[in-house]
């Protein structure tokens, strides 16, 4: 949990106490957000899933840093930090209504301890995808109080670039147009600073050893985004791999960096969504993921993506080379994915939201 001044709380607190109160029982809904030091994207669920029910007024509903002053209404905390910890949890007041979005299950984490006892103070847990609903349900979670609907994505700013506006795009941005530019937006270093220790459950180790053996056959390029990208610059650098590292502070500056790439590579061991699939999906870009999180769900083996087994090197450098070499099937990925991604746009999946979870508290 990231401290937070407690003049931020208070403020925060005086304002969920003013909106509540001119608003009925489990009327308002408030979505508790994580304050961290980077635009990062549980703040961005919050935005897209708040805005769409106001503007199709289902809910009125709003972000906050804290469940203070929140008093006969629906709280949904958009991650497992928000709640729970490994030291513990802070106990909601049992007149709230309360929902907690879990991405994935770490089972070695020490906040599993706590989940049996956490979960009775929870009205409904919902997930992403069905691998972590299952995971949820191993250790302990009821499966009546799961709900899957997967993670969103703005048509409107991810969207397919012509081949003449991605040779302008990638020539400003300062990425080779002769290279093909793999894509990585993903954080998978541990903390926010350099990230010299990674994250083995994102995978860095797996790309990068995907991304030497790609180089044996093409001039590939990597373009890395977001913190603590440390150690698989350090990886890369070591391999003679060209590479590009850029931190951006503005979340709604990433689609150009998506329009920049010839394919997107997800190599993790253990995901939530990743967001990226949808974003890659919706900008035009080839996505290659391994069989975690809402891969499973969304894409289909040869039709939208390709996919693999965790750890398997060879069949995610295979399947780069099939994706680079057959533009055929590259472009037919590329518009089924296009098609596909129709029904993960926020407003609808807002509504699933509604439907799913809120209205069934508001009775």
């Amino acid at each position: 949990m990231h401290w937070i001044p407690l003049s931020v709380i208070s403020r925060e607190k005086i304002k969920n106490i003013l909106w509540r109160k001119i608003g009925k029982p489990y009327s308002r809904l408030y979505y508790v957000i994580e304050r961290v030091p980077v635009d990062w994207s549980i703040k961005w669920d919050g935005k897209y899933i708040t805005e769409n029910l106001n503007a199709q007024r289902l809910l009125k509903a709003r972000s906050t840093i804290t469940q203070e002053g929140i008093k006969d209404q629906i709280i949904h905390f958009g991650a497992v930090n928000t709640f729970l910890t490994s030291e513990g949890f802070q106990k909601p007041k049992k007149q709230n209504k309360i929902v907690l979005t879990w991405f994935h299950v770490m089972p070695d984490h020490p906040r599993i301890k706590y989940a049996k006892a956490a979960q009775k103070f929870v009205d409904t847990i919902h997930t992403a995808s069905t691998i972590t609903k299952e995971n949820l349900i191993e250790i302990g979670i009821p499966e009546e109080k799961i709900v899957v609907i997967p993670l969103g994505v703005d048509l409107k700013l991810f969207r397919p670039i012509s081949l003449i506006e991605k040779q302008k795009i990638k020539e400003k941005l300062g990425v080779p147009k002769d290279k093909i530019v793999v894509g990585s937006f993903q954080k998978d270093g541990l903390g926010w600073g350099e990230g010299l220790e990674p994250k083995w459950v994102k995978g860095p180790d797996t790309f990068v050893s995907v991304a030497d053996e790609m180089k044996k056959d093409f001039p590939i390029f990597i373009l890395l985004l977001g913190p603590a990208r440390g150690y698989i610059k350090r990886e890369l650098a070591k391999r003679n791999i060209p590479y590009k590292h850029v931190f951006l502070r503005n979340y709604l500056e990433i689609p150009k960096y998506y329009n920049a790439l010839d394919l997107y590579i997800v190599a993790s061991r253990v995901e939530g969504g990743p967001k990226a699939i949808l974003e890659s999906m919706a900008s035009g870009v080839p996505v290659i993921s391994t069989k975690v999180g809402m891969a499973t769900d969304i894409m289909k083996e040869g039709d939208n993506g390709l996919l693999a087994e965790v750890d398997d090197v060879a069949d995610l450098s295979e399947k780069a080379t099939s994706i680079i070499e057959n533009k055929t099937l590259a472009n037919q990925m590329v518009n089924n994915a296009l098609n596909s991604i129709r029904k993960y746009s926020w407003d609808k999946i807002s509504k699933k939201y509604y439907e799913k979870i809120y209205s069934k508290l508001q009775r």
